[in-house]
């Protein structure tokens, strides 16, 4: 008799994948948004990041929304079909190497493409 689980092939910790995914595009934000505070002269630079991050009451404009979901959707496509077509050691590698770059990709764009606010303080 079989349980309700998913078959034997799938990742049991795809939701860790994620996770890591997530907390990289943070960090990777949080230290553009850092570097950018420090540039332009903030006294509290790691504080001000912080706050940036979290205070994000500026939506995307829709054209750039879109293309921030473009590369993010491409990527943990890419990051997905690297994943089906490897095993062992060399799935572990080129699916971290795909999800790093995409990552870093997508939140650089972001970055970018984000309504500049003047240093406090």
């Amino acid at each position: 008799m079989y349980l309700a689980r998913g078959s034997s092939d799938d990742d049991p910790y795809v939701w860790l994948w994620v996770l890591g995914a997530l907390a990289l595009y943070a960090l990777i934000s949080y230290g553009l948004t850092y570097r950018a505070r420090a540039r332009r002269g903030s006294a509290h630079p790691a504080q001000d990041a912080l706050h940036d991050l979290k205070d994000r009451e500026d939506p995307q404009p829709p054209e750039n929304r879109l293309v921030s979901r473009v590369i993010m959707l491409s990527g943990a496509g890419l990051t997905g079909c690297a994943a089906y077509l490897t095993s062992g050691a060399v799935r572990v590698l080129t699916v971290g190497f795909t999800a790093v770059v995409t990552v870093v990709v997508w939140a650089y764009y972001d970055h970018r493409t984000q309504t500049r606010t003047p240093a406090r303080g």
